[in-house]
């Protein structure tokens, strides 16, 4: 699950929530894929050995490549984000860091905040907001359906247990 909770202490009823979105390829997968991407491209090249078309098409074939290269690196630099939800008996602080390094913040009294999860109508199905201090802000967006059943389940009963000890 691409979330984590620090464990609460029993002393301070602080919690804290990390999210992150979840990382299908890691870098010794990148290298392999990419690496098969040129056996393939270029195993039909060797018919082409010692012509002129060979020069043609070879540019196309390394342009196919750098484009795949390219994309595989956009996508994983767009899932840098991190969100980082802090749970008090007095307040409810989230931070996201978006991929560009931006922060956003938000933060209410935990006793108003009100966890929902909209089946229908958000940017995705299930999707979970936090609301409270006059704003509704999203959470965990990124994540899979399954993921953020799990989280609003998670997250209401953790709310209800720091907000009302």
């Amino acid at each position: 699950m691409p979330y984590r909770w620090t464990p609460d202490t029993a002393t301070t009823h602080t919690a804290e929530l990390r999210l992150w979105p979840h990382n299908s390829l890691p870098a010794k997968g990148f290298a392999v894929f990419i690496l098969a991407t040129f056996t393939l491209a270029v195993v039909p090249l060797f018919a082409l050995l010692g012509t002129v078309l060979l020069w043609g098409l070879l540019p196309f074939m390394l342009i196919a490549l750098g484009g795949t290269w390219y994309a595989l690196r956009r996508n994983e630099r767009d899932r840098q984000i991190v969100e980082v939800l802090t749970l008090t008996p007095e307040t409810l602080h989230l931070t996201r860091t978006n991929p560009r390094g931006e922060r956003q913040e938000w933060d209410c009294n935990t006793y108003w905040a009100k966890v929902e999860m909209h089946q229908k109508g958000g940017p995705v199905p299930h999707y979970v907001t936090l609301k409270g201090g006059g704003r509704e802000v999203e959470i965990g967006a990124f994540l899979s359906e399954d993921e953020r059943k799990a989280l609003y389940a998670d997250l209401s009963d953790r709310v209800r247990r720091i907000a009302r000890p």
